[in-house]
Order: C-alpha cells, then sequence, then structure tokens
C-alpha cells in the first residue's frame, strides 16, 4: 500500500466579500471579541508599560484573515492604549502616537479583501506581513502588543504517523478524536512543537514588559473533542466525505489519510506549554462567554459556517466538486445529528493574557 506524505493542506479562511466568505461569516468570532473588549482595556491600562518618550507604537494581530474581525481587534487594543496615555500624560495621543497595525497570516490570505476593507477613517498605518505566526515574522524587541484570536487550534502540519497506514497512530478519522490514545498523543506533541514556537517567536518580538492576548476555543480538561459541538460537526463532516468517497468523487484511500491540522488543546496543556516556554508571564487564563457561544442549531447556517472554515482545504485536497458535494451532503444530512449537538458538552472560550519578562 502506497505510504501517503504527510503534509499539512494550505489553509486560509475563505476570501473576497461575497456570500460565502468569511468576512460575512464570522460572527462567532466576532462576539469573543467584543466581549474581550473590556478585559484588553483593563489590562492596558494595569499592567502595560508605556514609554511616553517614544511616539511610536507597534501593535500585530496574528492569524488576522480577511476582516473585519482584526479591524475591531486592533482598534480595541489602541482604544485602550489611547485612554492610557491621555491619563498618564494629560495630552491627545492623536497628536503625540503613531499607531502601526502589522497584520499576519499565511501568504496565501487574501490580504487584497482585507486592505480594501480597512475602515476609511482608521487613525494607523498598516502593513501586511505574510508568513506563518510559527516563526518569528517582525524585528527583535519591536512589537509592543501582540494579538492572536481563533488561530492556534491550528497546527503547522498534519502530526507525524497520523497519515501512514502503517503507524501505530495511523488516524482514518478527519481530526483528533480523543479515543486514539495514539493519535491523541501525536497530535498533543504536535500542538507543544507548535505552540512552543509560537510562544519563542513572540516573545523574541515583543518588547519587556509587553502584552500578548490570546483568544479562541479549548477544551475543559477531562471532556474529549469528540464529545463537543465542534468535535461532532467534524465527525459530520468526516460522515459525508466518506459518503463522497462512496460515490465516487473522492479516492477512499486518499481520503483515509486525508486529516485537518487541528487540535484544541485542552486548558491543562496551553498552561503546561506557556509555563515551560518561559518568556511569559501569565497575568490571566479565564473562560470567558458569549452570546454566540454555541452554534445554533440551523443546519443552513452551519454548512455555510463548514465552507467558510474548510472548504478551501477540501476543495485543494479534491477538488471543487467534491467540495461542493460534500457541503449539499453536510446541509441535507444535518437534521440527523440536531439531537447530539443539543446534548454535546460544553467547550471553552478563552481569554489570556501573557507579559512578556
Amino acid at each position: 500500500r502506497k505510504r501517503v506524505r504527510e503534509m499539512a493542506p494550505t489553509y486560509t479562511m475563505a476570501g473576497g466579500k461575497g456570500p460565502n466568505s468569511y468576512s460575512q461569516h464570522s460572527t462567532y468570532q466576532r462576539a469573543l471579541l467584543e466581549v474581550a473588549k473590556e478585559k484588553i482595556s483593563e489590562a492596558i491600562s494595569t499592567k502595560l508599560e508605556i514609554n511616553s518618550a517614544s511616539n511610536r507604537f507597534n501593535i500585530a494581530d496574528f492569524g488576522c484573515s480577511t476582516g473585519p474581525n482584526t479591524f475591531l481587534a486592533v482598534q480595541n487594543i489602541i482604544d485602550a492604549v489611547g485612554q492610557k496615555y491621555r491619563k498618564e500624560t494629560q495630552k491627545n495621543p492623536d497628536d503625540n502616537i503613531e499607531f502601526q497595525v502589522l497584520f499576519n497570516d499565511h501568504s496565501n490570505n487574501d490580504f487584497n479583501t482585507l486592505f480594501q476593507t480597512l475602515p476609511p477613517t482608521k487613525g494607523y498605518f498598516v502593513a501586511g506581513v505574510p508568513g506563518s505566526f510559527f516563526g518569528r515574522v517582525l524585528p527583535r524587541d519591536s512589537l509592543h502588543v501582540g494579538h492572536c484570536s481563533y488561530s492556534l487550534h491550528w497546527l503547522s502540519q498534519i502530526p507525524k504517523g497520523i497519515a501512514d497506514p502503517n503507524s501505530p497512530a495511523w488516524n482514518k478519522d478527519i481530526h483528533c478524536t480523543g479515543f486514539s490514545e495514539e493519535v491523541a498523543e501525536a497530535y498533543l506533541d504536535q500542538f507543544k512543537i507548535d505552540m512552543g514556537s509560537f510562544l519563542k517567536a513572540r516573545g523574541e518580538e515583543l518588547v519587556s514588559g509587553g502584552l500578548l492576548f490570546l483568544l479562541g476555543s479549548c477544551v475543559p480538561d477531562g471532556v474529549k473533542m469528540s464529545e463537543t459541538m465542534k468535535g461532532m460537526l467534524l465527525d459530520h463532516l468526516g460522515n459525508c466525505l466518506n459518503d463522497v468517497a462512496k460515490e465516487g468523487l473522492i479516492n477512499q484511500e486518499e481520503l483515509d489519510s486525508f486529516n485537518f491540522p487541528i487540535y484544541p488543546a485542552h486548558v491543562a496543556e496551553f498552561k503546561s506549554v506557556i509555563e515551560d516556554n518561559g518568556c511569559f508571564t501569565i497575568e490571566a487564563f479565564e473562560k470567558i462567554s458569549h452570546a454566540n457561544e454555541e452554534f445554533p442549531l440551523d443546519p443552513e447556517f452551519l454548512a455555510t459556517s463548514n465552507k467558510v472554515t474548510f472548504g478551501g482545504v477540501i476543495e485543494s485536497r479534491f477538488g471543487k466538486e467534491a467540495m461542493e458535494r460534500t457541503n449539499e451532503l453536510y446541509e441535507k444530512k444535518c437534521p440527523e445529528i440536531l439531537p447530539e449537538l443539543a446534548n454535546a458538552k460544553s467547550g471553552m472560550q478563552f481569554f489570556i493574557m501573557l507579559r512578556r519578562n
């Protein structure tokens, strides 16, 4: 049997501004940014030291995608810094601080849409910084505040052995369900490598005392990914892909070697990697709730969200026809799993604030 090379698919959110674009279907992610605004403002007010002798302040959003959420995240930070500066110096930040914002994402991210939709009244200079955030993308000691939202569950590559049928860690599912110890360990090992690389790079880029805000989803300790709504929806996607393979649009052997490079870590795993890194002090690691915490049990919404998030990966691997057919089945068969989704165990939305040592 042919051994399949273990590579991660290219993954970015659906570009453009059309009805199936990420920019039109990211209200779920936006809700967390809105509820975190007060926490970010308070953190900057109490934890961040502003050098009034310097008139330049650098902010970076890692995994910015196409907007508009990244603009909200950046504006929240700028507003908080401006408020702190005005309070401490009695000067107008608009006249005294030059804000520079760096938008980072993979080189195939739709930066055109990002820059075309920049807020017309923005009060900052901008630059796109293509490249994986698992490595350093900015000069040393150049960054004052970093931000990363709903990005850290993506891995840099498929874990070792996952796509090899001769490996004990071979995984015929499309993600880490948590039922196989070998598969779970392989995914966790890759998460530790990637998260460690992310923190090392940010530790080099941030100035001493700089803040790094991390937002997203993780899994409560003691809960399997497959027991959460997001895990169940990924299993549903896997079942639909298998149906498309039975129809002949996808090669079954190729599908068996296909895995999403996704690992929503458990709370303890996140904390352990941060502590082992040593570059940061954990100032906050909190569960945070928002109105859209769980996806609505609406097949059309779920299918559109799936297409926006995973459609590009599936299309790049199996072709547009297979992707469209998969999404058609995804929506058609969604009603069958709604009772299961309604009884899913809760995931966890997190707010993490790290201060550079």
